[in-house]
């Protein structure tokens, strides 16, 4: 009970400051796993603000940047309104990087990283 606790305090915190500022926050549109969701946060996550503008992205009528799969070893392409266009989330995929290109530490050589990656801590 109390990781569950914990767990659902980082949520929250991370969650009240994903934005930078308030005036950030805006109802857009994202293309994540080929499919366009909609909904509420920051701007840099919603690239698109109406949904016919997502799906026509969707449709190859605009640049579909995740549409080139930069992400690579089962990392989840999000499109975003800053430079590259895109963010790679590596979660669950034991790599790290901005394409999920570099894998976790292990055993084997984790005296080479001074920090561990949060892509790379399991719960």
């Amino acid at each position: 009970m109390p990781r569950f606790v914990l767990v659902c305090l980082v949520l929250v915190i991370y969650s009240v400051n994903a934005c930078d500022v308030l005036t950030e926050t805006h109802h857009g549109c994202k293309i994540e796993n080929s499919q366009c969701i909609c909904g509420f946060g920051c701007k840099s996550e919603f690239r698109y603000t109406t949904k016919k503008e997502c799906t026509d992205s969707l449709k190859g009528r605009a640049n579909d940047i995740c549409g080139r799969q930069p992400c690579i070893n089962g990392g989840t392409c999000l499109q975003t309104s800053l430079s590259p266009g895109y963010k790679c989330k590596c979660e669950g995929t034991r790599h790290f990087g901005n394409r999920c290109q570099r894998p976790c530490p292990n055993s084997r050589n984790f005296e080479q990283f001074s920090t561990i990656p949060h892509e790379c801590i399991e719960i």
